[in-house]
């Protein structure tokens, strides 16, 4: 047991010590000053522009900024499709996979482009090396560049900076954040046992008869992995993504996953406290989503060393709770993993979720709900602030101090786009699809478990998908038979489009709006947000908040089966 909390503790010191660091990359980055990579990428982010007719200087508003990324989107949508539809006649397919069913292609293509990586298909068995690592690959870089644009737009916004040009945002991104760590996290992954290959799949014969053959899927995995978890992506290259031993084959490169899966989104605290010049609030916002974080891990961490009491009794001993999980990780790793993971919205497991102890369940869960610890790439951090205005206002008519942030009045438009962004698209996009599910758990839903297990089953999927996350509960029939995996790709279709791009625009036209704003000066009835007791508030704010909405199903799920559970039934 102590090993195990020793190498959480040890995870937690280093993700502490490398935030602000990187924060303050980030932050000089996005405020043009001078960083080692200048003088290599100033010539090439040059020629891109040049290419591209981009016009590095225009400054976007809100709404040209969403257009933007709404275009682009569009496009390299349709440029991934297409290839995944003819993947049959392109090259780097070794196997001769012909394209997968339409709605499949669909589901995949909005998974990816969102950021979420959904995936309702096994990689190996579906995909080929082009489709892997040209199509879905170099939607890894832009679909995690398009949300740390977002964000920084949004921090811009936040302190009075015009938003920026999205294109600029993205390809800085991709160029001087993404692509120089993924080049340096692919090396270590290849030293550590990842495989980096073009080959065909391995045939070796097996050890009970050897007339009769296995092959052993291969392929171009390791740059694919580092991007996959730094971008928040998650997609795995197998079917059994970070528990595949290729993709993740032992505790170092496990490590590497984590601390690339939540890097960025806790820099970008820093990057805020940088940028406002206000790092004492970064600090602060930063340590109450570290609390928040720790919490989760412990009270998960608790339940998967306990185990299951049933399986205890017929044991006659204790035991941690190893069903789903991999022996070269064990419950402190697998537990970690997991609350990293849905609280980062990356997706990638290293253990199957479904076999989480209930106390596990509720902690993905809710992380799923909250989506603010520590969030997706770049939109978490814009989320948190955005509780943190809707805490100003909640603040402000208790006490009747100012509404104010960054030192400018909080009004009716930003307490409606926050209120709609934070208190209704989330909760639709969830629950009406599980209710109508639910409603028909033969026809449409192919629920594997009956009773509470099987509603968190449904309503996680829904959840991952409107939070785009991309992990699972499994036990669904989401990829057969035919007539379930139709619903369950155009169902999460519409929760994948419907989470991503309403709130983006949301939190664009909220920090344009904002931006606009005359600052006023500050005076005894303005209410200090670098204080410890509003930081206080916020976490309040954000907890009620999600119970407010998501507590019955909590309490018809992950809740009643530990009741369950322990009371022996």
């Amino acid at each position: 047991m102590l090993q195990g909390w020793i190498q959480i503790v040890i995870t937690l010191v280093i993700i502490v010590a490398i935030a602000p660091i990187f924060g303050g990359y980030i932050a000089r980055v996005f405020l043009g000053q001078k960083t080692l990579l200048d003088r290599i990428l100033n010539p090439c982010e040059s020629l891109i522009f040049s290419l591209s007719g981009v016009q590095s200087k225009t400054q976007m508003t809100g709404w040209q900024y969403a257009r933007a990324i709404l275009y682009s989107n569009l496009a390299m949508a349709i440029i991934v499709s297409s290839i995944i539809f003819f993947q049959g006649a392109l090259p780097l397919n070794p196997t001769g996979m012909s394209a997968p069913s339409w709605d499949t292609n669909l589901h995949t293509t909005i998974s990816f482009i969102t950021n979420t990586n959904q995936q309702h298909y096994s990689g190996e068995t579906t995909l080929s090396y082009f489709s892997q690592t040209l199509g879905l690959g170099f939607l890894f870089f832009t679909s995690a560049g398009t949300g740390l644009a977002v964000g920084i737009a949004f921090i811009r916004g936040l302190t009075g900076r015009s938003l920026g040009n999205f294109y600029v945002d993205l390809t800085q991104a991709i160029t001087r954040i993404l692509l120089p760590i993924s080049i340096i996290g692919a090396i270590a992954l290849m030293i550590a046992g990842v495989p980096e290959t073009l080959s065909a799949p391995i045939v070796i014969p097996t050890l009970e008869n050897a007339n009769i053959s296995q092959a052993i899927a291969i392929g171009p995995v390791a740059h694919f992995e580092i991007i996959k978890q730094l971008g928040e992506n998650g997609g795995g290259f197998f079917g059994s993504n970070s528990a595949h031993p290729f993709e993740n084959p032992n505790g170092f490169t496990n490590l590497v996953q984590i601390l690339a899966m939540i890097s960025i989104p806790t820099a970008l605290i820093h990057t805020y406290g940088v940028i406002a010049n206000n790092r004492k609030q970064a600090w602060l916002l930063f340590g109450m989503v570290f609390i928040l974080y720790v919490a989760f891990i412990i009270i998960t961490g608790i339940g998967e060393y306990q185990g299951n009491p049933l399986v205890n009794a017929l044991l006659g001993s204790q035991s941690p709770n190893f069903e789903g999980k991999e022996v070269r990780f064990g419950w402190a790793q697998s537990a970690l993993f997991a609350v990293t993971t849905t609280g980062t919205m990356t997706g990638a497991v290293n253990s199957m979720h479904d076999s989480l102890m209930p106390s596990g369940g509720f902690v993905t869960l809710s992380n799923l709900f909250l989506q603010i610890i520590w969030g997706g790439q770049g939109t978490g951090t814009a989320y948190l602030f955005a509780y943190s205005i809707l805490a100003v206002f909640v603040t402000g008519l208790m006490v009747g101090r100012t509404p104010e942030f960054l030192g400018r009045k909080i009004e009716k438009n930003e307490v409606v786009l926050t209120s709609f962004l934070i208190l209704l698209i989330h909760p639709i996009f969830i629950l009406i699809p599980s209710a109508i599910a639910l409603a028909f758990p033969d026809q449409l839903a192919g629920i594997s478990n009956s009773g509470f297990h099987g509603l968190t089953q449904v309503v996680y999927e829904y959840a991952s998908a409107a939070a785009n996350n991309g992990s699972g509960f499994e036990g669904l029939a989401d990829s057969q038979p035919a007539t379930t995996s139709l619903w369950w790709n155009l169902s999460t279709s519409i929760s994948l489009l419907g989470g991503r791009y309403i709130p983006l625009i949301a939190l664009l036209l909220l920090a344009d709006g904002i931006s606009r704003k005359q600052p006023v000066a500050m005076t005894t009835g303005t209410l200090r947000t670098d204080t410890v007791l509003f930081t206080s508030v916020t976490a309040g704010v954000i907890l009620i908040m999600g119970a407010l909405t998501f507590s019955p199903i909590l309490a018809l799920g992950s809740v009643t089966e530990a009741f369950l559970i322990a009371k022996g039934g």
